[in-house]
Parts: structure tokens; sequence; C-alpha cells
């Protein structure tokens, strides 16, 4: 008996469909933890850029040499540093036009801000809607396999004229092992998941406060402009 409820026996004993579910189970598991450690590299080198942005930004070093140097460096740049390319290339497209009221060029750049963010954070939650599905689909999966595996069993035993429990238990854990998997796959994927949704809760934090600072920023520039032109 201690045999027959070896785990690798009783999956290779498993009925076709228990094996199927099985597989199906591990196949998600290996894409939960490959988009898992996915996840975690992209969030931790997000974090780090626009740390680094933000630290250059409030460095002291003026708005268009910054604008400069977000622009060359588009492609590599962090979520914050687009931001910003955004908001001031918008700003500046808005005085090339000889627009100076100023509730007219804050609108802009905050529009344009905001639709750069919009995307950012699109980006940075790829992949957090498969966790959540693997963590709530999962376990529901393999109690399907365990349902079908115990009918299954019960369906063998129907022949027989003496059942005992030495007959039963190999059926009914080779059934128990399909949940098994699925809880598996599902609790690492909604540990993630939760983990990951208050990562990047505090990215889009961090982000709408820049947004704010350099409105801030513009609108100081464009007043004082107004009054008597200055530099920052």
């Amino acid at each position: 008996m201690n045999q027959d409820l070896n785990i690798l026996h009783l999956v290779l004993n498993a009925s076709a469909v228990v094996q199927a579910v099985m597989l199906l189970l591990v196949l998600i598991s290996v894409g939960s933890w490959a988009a898992i450690f996915r996840k975690l590299f992209a969030l931790k080198k997000v974090k780090k850029q626009n740390d680094d942005f933000e630290r250059n930004f409030w460095s002291g070093s003026s708005l268009n040499d910054l604008f400069g140097a977000a622009s060359k460096n588009a492609a590599q740049g962090g979520p914050m540093e687009r931001i910003f390319a955004s908001g001031m290339r918008e700003f500046q497209k808005l005085r090339e036009r000889r627009i100076t009221d100023v509730g007219a060029l804050m609108d802009g750049a905050r529009r344009a801000m905001r639709a750069s963010f919009q995307r950012e954070m699109d980006a940075v939650e790829t992949n957090l809607s498969f966790l959540a599905t693997v963590g709530s689909v999962s376990p529901y999966v393999g109690l399907f396999g365990t349902v079908w595996g115990i009918m299954h069993a019960f369906t063998g035993l129907a022949s027989l004229q003496q059942v005992t429990l030495a007959t039963v238990a190999p059926g009914i854990a080779e059934a128990l092992v399909a949940t098994a998997i699925g809880l598996f796959a599902a609790i690492p994927a909604v540990v993630a998941y939760n983990r990951f949704a208050r990562d990047i809760d505090r990215i889009a934090n961090q982000q709408e406060t820049f947004i704010e600072e350099f409105s801030n920023i513009l609108q100081r520039n464009v007043s004082a402009q107004s009054a008597a032109p200055t530099a920052r």
C-alpha cells in the first residue's frame, strides 16, 4: 500500500483525464513562476529608473538639459522620465504656437503627462491579470481533476465484491494529487499578485506626485516669465 501511495506512482496510474489536468496545472505553474520572476525584475528596474531620474531632477539641472537627455534616452529611460518628456514636449509645442495663457499651457502639459502615465502603468501592469487568473482558477481546475478521479475510482470499485481501505485509498489519493498541484500553482500566484499590486500602487503614487510637482514648477516658471524673463 505504501508503494501504491507513492506520488509518482499515483500520477502515472491516474486516469487519462486526471493526468491531463495535472499536466495542465504543471504548465500553468511553470508559466506563473516565469511571470513572477519577469515581473519581479521588471518592477525592480522601474523603481531604480524612477529613483535615478527623480534624483537627477531635483539635483538642480535645468529643465532643458533634462529634456534633452530624456529625448535621447527615450528607449532606455524609465516611466517617470518618459512622463516628464511628454509634458515638457507638449509645453514647448504650445509655447512655440505663441500661446501665453497659463491655464492653456498647464492643461496641455498635464494632459500629455496623464496620457503618458496611463501608457506607462499599462506596461507596468502587464502579466498581473495572468497571475490573478492563475490564483483564482487553478484550485477549481485541480478540484475538477479530483472529482473526476474519485468518480473513476468508485466506478472501478463497482465491479468488486469486497471493498477495503487498501483498494479505495490509491484511487482517492491519485485524485487528490490534482487538488494539491492546483493549490501549488495558485498559492504563489496569489502571494505574488498581492505583492506586485502593492508595489505598482507605490509606483503609481510616486509618478502622480511627480506630475503634480513638475506641473507646479512649470506654472511658477510661466508666471515668472510673464512678469520678467528668468531662468530656472
